[in-house]
């Protein structure tokens, strides 16, 4: 299938590489706000369309799906203008900056006969995918704890006074929507909606939070999610049950997850070697191919803004 690009970042050179690994993809054509970005990007991916009109990129008709990678506060807004084109959407984490937002897509996704999927790369992985049927071994589920802490970049200027986007939250920036997403949405995929949310953050001086903890409840366990853009970890994500653990080298995008006992003997384990990214294409050009409503996780999605609306609420982020 043919993909037009919107956004022209790192996300996006991740999403090539990881892309040109899966039979169907097919690069069509990339936008750009400018049109000199828009030719170096596509001269450095040999993309063979180039354009800084967002009409044209989404009136082709050779273009099948857009890809969207752009500030998350975009996010909305682009998708629903390429689904009223009549074209399918994989979208950059989080989905939307809000579950009225989200609504929104869901309308026009279900208003122009479309899909729309967020692309949310953990939960594709096959090391993921068998968290499932781990889950059921491990006796009953009582705690899940749930980290990613990244030191940015732009954290340094930051200190030195130079706000760069990772900290604006007009653009939908901050820790919660860049990593603590990466905590939510695979803890109501396995778990669904929590029972109660229990939140604190650290804002900066922008507005924008620079870490978070949030303390779920389900009627029979209690999740810690951390994140944070401010300070680094290395501990693997758990999920603990009365006869057992599973330990999940990094929540963002697994890799390797093993299956333990409650004496911490390795029982079982399972590794995902391709690029984390090609899991959600593959996945979501299957789910176009077959009609397969179900598997594009919208559930999963729409919990997930309920969740970062609550935690907006109660730490005081002010991204609509």
């Amino acid at each position: 299938m043919k993909f037009g690009l919107i956004g022209t970042n790192w996300i996006t050179d991740r999403f090539i590489e990881a892309g040109i690994t899966v039979p169907e993809f097919e690069l069509h054509s990339v936008y750009s706000r400018t049109i000199e970005r828009a030719q170096s990007f596509a001269e450095k991916h040999h993309i063979p369309n180039f354009t800084d009109n967002m009409d044209k990129l989404l009136n082709d008709e050779a273009v099948d799906i857009i890809y969207i990678a752009t500030p998350n506060i975009l996010h909305h807004q682009q998708a629903i203008q390429a689904m009223n084109r009549g074209k399918h959407v994989l979208c950059e984490k989080p989905i939307a900056t809000s579950e009225k937002n989200f609504n929104l897509m869901y309308q026009a996704m279900e208003n122009n006969d479309v899909f729309f999927m967020e692309a949310m790369k953990s939960i594709y992985s096959p090391s993921f995918i068998k968290l499932h049927e781990w889950i059921k071994e491990i006796g009953i589920i009582r705690r899940a704890n749930f980290h990613y802490n990244q030191y940015s970049s732009r954290y340094d200027k930051y200190k030195d006074g130079i706000v760069e986007n990772a900290f604006k939250p007009e653009l939908g920036n901050g820790a919660l929507m860049d990593l603590g997403v990466y905590t939510i949405s695979p803890l109501v995929n396995l778990f669904g909606m929590p029972k109660t949310i229990q939140a604190t953050g650290k804002l900066l001086s922008t507005g924008a939070d620079g870490q978070g903890t949030i303390i779920c409840n389900h009627h029979y366990m209690t999740s810690v999610l951390s994140y944070s853009k401010i300070i680094d970890s290395h501990l693997p994500s758990e999920i603990i049950g009365e006869e057992g653990i599973i330990l999940i080298d990094k929540i963002s995008a697994p890799n390797k997850v093993q299956k333990l006992n409650r004496h911490g003997e390795v029982i079982d384990e399972i590794v995902s070697d391709a690029p984390p990214m090609s899991y959600e294409i593959a996945h979501f050009i299957e789910a176009i191919k077959n009609k397969d409503f179900k598997a594009l996780n919208l559930e999963t999605s729409h919990q997930t803004m309920k969740v970062i609306d609550e935690v907006k609420k109660q730490i005081g982020i002010l991204i609509k």
